[in-house]
């Protein structure tokens, strides 16, 4: 069982740059071990709901901490029986 979800996150109180917010978040996907893929306008996570979903609130805390104000978008795609998709899906319409 996967789940594919897409999300990007980051405080809009911190002026114009906020790569450095951004990187905390992509620490704590890293250290997740879940299987993700940094994009230009989001990240995308693949594993069990429960585990995804507990990474994206360890991200939210993470900006908590220090931010005013987070801006968040969330989609998500789910399939029973499957795996791997973050690449299976890129590679079935030749993005890689």
């Amino acid at each position: 069982m996967s789940v594919l979800v897409d999300f990007s996150i980051f405080p809009v109180d911190k002026g114009g740059s906020v790569s450095t917010y951004v990187s905390r978040v992509v620490h704590v996907i890293r250290e997740s071990g879940l299987a993700y893929q940094v994009g230009p306008m989001g990240t995308c996570i693949e594993g069990p709901w429960s585990e995804v979903m507990t990474v994206i609130d360890r991200c939210f805390k993470t900006l908590e901490a220090d931010s005013d104000r987070i801006y968040l978008t969330i989609k998500g795609d789910f399939r029973r029986g499957t795996s791997g998709r973050i690449e299976s899906k890129v590679k079935a319409v030749g993005g890689v």
